[in-house]
């Protein structure tokens, strides 16, 4: 199984407002840059559709080391929230709704093909790659304004 490095990271001018996300991924030698936006979104959302894209790229199941400074999806995933908000029927346990579920479920649905193992990095630090997603996302987000 291949094990591919994938950074992501979301940004929003307002919340909601203009957003973006950015992510790379890398294998071996090759590094590949990707991002978007969207004009009347969440920070939460570009979050977790950076993720989204960037799985949704690999061709085969893959071993994946995700990086993220989004405590959101990092422990959405790593400590089976968003698991159990499914299981519920997209309610958390505090009987709230659970936001985004039309991202989660997709999320969810590319975590079962692949092997991830999640890092979770701090935002605005000493972190090259998630440094460079956040510029994509910034970039992004101010094509919308």
């Amino acid at each position: 199984m291949k094990t591919v490095t994938i950074y992501t990271d979301g940004a929003c001018s307002g919340n909601p407002g203009p957003g973006g996300w950015g992510a790379i991924l890398l294998y071996g030698q090759h590094q590949r840059e990707l991002s978007g936006g969207e004009a009347e979104t969440t920070n939460n959302r570009m979050e977790l559709t950076a993720v989204i894209q960037a799985l949704s790229l690999l061709k085969e199941p893959c071993a994946v080391e995700l990086w993220s400074d989004s405590k959101y999806v990092i422990d959405g995933l790593s400590k089976g929230w968003a698991k159990g908000w499914k299981a519920r029927g997209w309610v958390k346990s505090d009987k709230k709704p659970a936001l985004n579920p039309d991202l989660w479920d997709r999320l969810l649905a590319l975590t079962d093909i692949h092997t991830l193992h999640y890092h979770w990095v701090k935002g605005h630090a000493e972190n090259e790659y998630n440094n460079r997603c956040d510029q994509l996302a910034v970039m992004e987000s101010k094509k919308f304004k």
